[in-house]
């Protein structure tokens, strides 16, 4: 046999948006304008624009499966909307042929109105099939789901398991030739898991799959292809995918702190990690039960209510596993341009091995208004002799009774 057929070409794609909302319906109407007129220029950004994908260019074959890697915010979810047509490139073109299937986001492509049943067949005539074949499969789609007593319900009554569960089902027995699948099985549970991984092994010498994850074993399983971006640029892109998951990891420990949202009332000036037992490579390391403080320094830069403070501990696959409890009514001198710390600690931190980073979020009044939030501020390592999955390793006693 021949060359696999190329079932994706994507070139020079890129994607801006504004961060005002305002500015952005403005810009919005004066684009529309030109392209009327005809006068579409290619132009860089304007006042308050970002790229949220730039220049990203790759061929996807059947047969071959692409890993989109990247930290939060690195322009993976914009990257498959454009793929998957939900938005429009600001430049460069994609091509894909034949079907495509998409997991993008939960409960994406389902009627919430319309029952699980009804739902299929919607998505089946998205996809190009006629009624007869989609009679022919939808037993085989509701046995996989695993959901049949609920399949004559309407989906807003799903949970979100439920969704994922009908959705991989309609996506992988239907069989597109293009397969785009976001962190969406992130929410199913391990045995159904299993259970995609195994039939996307099935579909795969017949389909091109585009799969984003921030699950790396589950990355090196499947994908022969792998491109990491961030802040919307392609930073590795290769068939190399082990090397690309390193780049990743060590990304993650070196990125300079991270400012997602920034309202400009407050400055984080430091923050330090205390009580550890040793640095090695830029690494705090804790042993398992060691107690666990961490000391940050602030500065006002605005008059504001009485900021609360959120601190969550987030794994090296970028899933959140731990919120700090702590009394969060600090005392604190706001006057403007003044500096005020505090220290939280934790007594015999019991996280499992690994490599963990620290988010912080400020907000202010009833409502939790955002003033900052801020990703990867600092990162520590948990030593323990046993390597296991979950993220908490509790300290428990047992009793053996006869």
């Amino acid at each position: 046999m021949g060359d696999k057929e190329q079932l994706i070409t994507v070139d020079g794609l890129s994607k801006k948006f504004c961060k005002d909302l305002k500015m952005s319906l403005w810009y919005g109407v004066k684009d529309l304008l030109l392209s009327v007129t005809g006068n579409k220029v290619k132009r860089g950004l304007r006042p308050k624009e970002f790229w949220a994908v730039k220049d990203i260019s790759f061929t996807l074959k059947r047969g071959e499966c692409l890993g989109l890697i990247g930290h939060n915010g690195a322009g993976k979810s914009t990257l498959l909307k454009i793929l998957n047509g939900l938005i429009n490139p600001d430049e460069g073109k994609v091509v894909i042929k034949g079907r495509v299937g998409a997991l993008i986001e939960l409960g994406a492509g389902f009627n919430p109105i319309l029952t699980g049943r009804e739902n299929i067949y919607n998505n089946g005539a998205v996809l190009g099939f006629t009624k007869k074949e989609i009679d022919a499969k939808l037993e085989e789609i509701i046995d996989f789901s695993e959901i049949r007593e609920f399949i004559d319900m309407p989906v807003q009554n799903y949970s979100s398991g439920m969704k994922v569960r009908l959705g991989f089902a309609v996506a992988a027995q239907m069989e597109p030739d293009v397969l785009i699948i976001d962190e969406v099985l992130a929410v199913g549970d391990l045995g159904f898991v299993l259970k995609c991984f195994k039939t996307i092994d099935n579909i795969l010498p017949k389909t091109a799959i585009v799969f984003v994850s921030h699950n790396m074993p589950m990355v090196s399983r499947i994908c022969n292809q792998v491109i990491l971006m961030d802040k919307g640029k392609s930073i590795f892109q290769g068939d190399n995918v082990a090397k690309a998951i390193d780049k990743y990891y060590n990304h993650f420990m070196t990125e300079e702190s991270n400012i997602v949202y920034d309202q400009g009332s407050i400055k984080l000036e430091k923050v330090e990690i205390k009580g550890s037992m040793r640095r090695e490579n830029d690494l705090d390391q804790f042993n398992w039960g060691d107690d666990f403080e961490i000391f940050f320094k602030w500065r006002i830069l605005k008059e504001m209510d009485k900021p609360e403070f959120s601190v969550i501990i987030f794994d090296i696959e970028q899933r959140p596993v731990a919120l700090l409890d702590w009394k969060n009514e600090l005392i604190f001198n706001s006057k403007i341009n003044e500096t005020f710390s505090f220290k939280i600690i934790h007594e015999k931190l019991q996280l499992s091995k690994g490599i963990y980073s620290i988010n912080v979020l400020v907000s202010t009044g009833i409502t939790r208004s955002p003033l900052l939030r801020m990703n990867n501020i600092i990162s520590f390592q948990m030593l323990h002799p046993d390597e296991i999955w979950p993220p908490f390793l509790l300290k428990t006693k047992y009793k053996i009774i006869k």
